[in-house]
């Protein structure tokens, strides 16, 4: 147990009687970050505790006294444990999880493999909240293919029902193939970016698969925020999540799930390495410096992709048993921070003299992230491609060309005053804040962020950003 009994030991003054870690404030010092400084971001690139971050430095120590013993044998013993421990939390078989540096990467992989018909009919899908680097991975594989591929954005308006979004799925569908089209494949969220929200992703899988278009989750905000354990029912032909953000995996990993059926179809890593096997073509096989293995092609392929610091992929087994030893498991922590986030957020917001969104049902809050709306509207132009909020009138109003630099002016100064970092969006016609909750956060935290944002946008309204 190494640094994981350490650590439960040092958190004692954050326990209960019943031992019990007690989440919030006091667990920070089990962080890494300046106690000074106060997270409520942990969406962007995730945070680790300090146990997490011994593991990972014995890793790297392992790895620099015997580089070859390590690199080319040790390695893919420790990595096959990891993939076990994630593939027992997703509760799917092991040989369907590999490791990727992060969901990017993991998007990539998928879509630079699939072989694109001839014809020019086929398309790719994707919702307009999809996140922006992979937005222009479509866009790269579109240019790229000279017009063989053609993509497809589909609108949401949010605040918007589950249900209203499998509608808009499957009228998309519908539309693409009543204009020759052939939708081949679908991008869509299990915890959108921006605004932070929960994507049913279940219901758009299952009718991926009544319509035969594959289906590819990029879960960047997934695993370690809301509930996986039920992967193999909802069956994506791909899923990719990023353990670095909520898993208190260090930078940069994330597991790429593929189920058995669509192994074959990912021929190569990215980049390609030593795993990728060629077609036939009458040269001699090449090199490969890499001890033999009885593993599948898909899992040997990810097994090594060029010399790196892979050190993260073997912290995985550890912070999942951080998590479950120290903190008590899943369970606990995603009900701590996704009630957290609801709730704080409702806080921040009445401090606002605001709102949250979410639609009615309250699916759209069923994550640790939270988007609350401030007291800052955007002057309305013909360039609105949506239909602003409807509670708008009375509240301050910035010029449409002021926004970027009323944007930089706020991060700037909640970072270089207040010590803190928000994501800032606009969206129909208003400013909103990201706010993410943590087992290291409470109410507290999302009250001084309401009452910060509040003195920000105020200062905002007078014009302050324009000196």
């Amino acid at each position: 147990m190494g640094e994981i009994q350490d650590l439960a030991v040092r958190t004692k003054d954050s326990q209960a009687s019943d031992g019990v870690v007690t989440f919030g404030k006091k667990l920070a010092s089990d962080f890494l970050m300046d106690p000074a400084y106060r997270n409520l971001n942990q969406g962007s690139f995730g945070t680790i505790p300090a146990a997490i971050q011994a593991k990972q430095r014995a890793y790297q120590d392992q790895s620099e006294a015997r580089p070859d013993p390590f690199i080319r044998y040790d390695f893919p013993k420790l990595l096959d444990e990891s993939r076990a421990a994630v593939a027992a939390l997703l509760n799917v078989p092991t040989d369907t999880c590999v490791f990727v540096s992060n969901a990017t990467i993991g998007v990539n992989t998928v879509l630079r493999n699939i072989v694109w018909a001839d014809d020019s009919n086929d398309e790719i899908l994707y919702f307009d909240t999809i996140y922006g680097g992979c937005g222009k991975t479509v866009d790269y594989i579109v240019e790229s293919t000279y017009g063989r591929v053609s993509s497809r954005r589909i609108p949401l308006l949010y605040p918007i029902e589950d249900d209203e979004i499998e509608t808009a799925f499957r009228t998309a569908v519908a539309t693409a193939r009543d204009e020759g089209k052939r939708p081949r494949i679908c991008i869509f969220d299990a915890v959108s970016s921006l605004p932070g929200v929960r994507f049913p992703f279940e219901l758009i899988t299952a009718a991926c698969r009544e319509l035969g278009v594959l289906s590819l989750i990029d879960g960047a905000q997934g695993i370690g925020m809301i509930r996986l354990d039920h992967l193999a029912s909802v069956d994506p032909d791909f899923f990719v999540s990023n353990c670095h953000k909520w898993l208190h995996v260090p930078r940069g990993c994330a597991v790429l799930y593929v189920p058995l059926r669509n192994q074959a179809m990912l021929r190569s890593t990215l980049p390609t390495s030593h795993g990728f096997v060629p077609l036939e073509n009458g040269d001699p096989p090449r090199l490969n410096p890499l001890p033999p293995s009885d593993k599948s092609a898909f899992v040997t392929a990810f097994e090594f992709v060029g010399t790196m610091d892979n050190a993260p992929y073997l912290c995985v087994k550890d912070s999942i048993r951080w998590r479950e030893e120290v903190l008590g498991g899943e369970e606990r922590i995603l009900g701590y921070t996704e009630n957290l986030a609801r709730e704080g957020g409702k806080k921040a917001a009445a401090i606002l003299g605001t709102k949250i969104l979410d639609n009615g049902a309250g699916t759209l809050t069923r994550c640790a992230m939270v988007n609350v709306a401030l007291p800052i509207t955007v002057e309305a132009s013909d360039r609105d491609v949506k239909p602003r909020d409807e509670d708008l009138d009375g509240v301050p109003v910035v010029p449409a060309e002021d926004v970027a630099k009323v944007e930089r002016w706020m991060l700037n100064t909640l970072m270089d005053e207040f010590n803190t970092f928000v994501p800032l969006f606009t969206y129909r016609g208003r400013f909103w804040a990201r706010i993410s909750a943590q087992v290291f956060l409470g109410m507290d935290d999302f009250e001084w962020a309401g009452e910060t944002l509040k003195t920000v946008c105020e200062r905002v309204a007078k014009g302050e950003y324009k000196s």
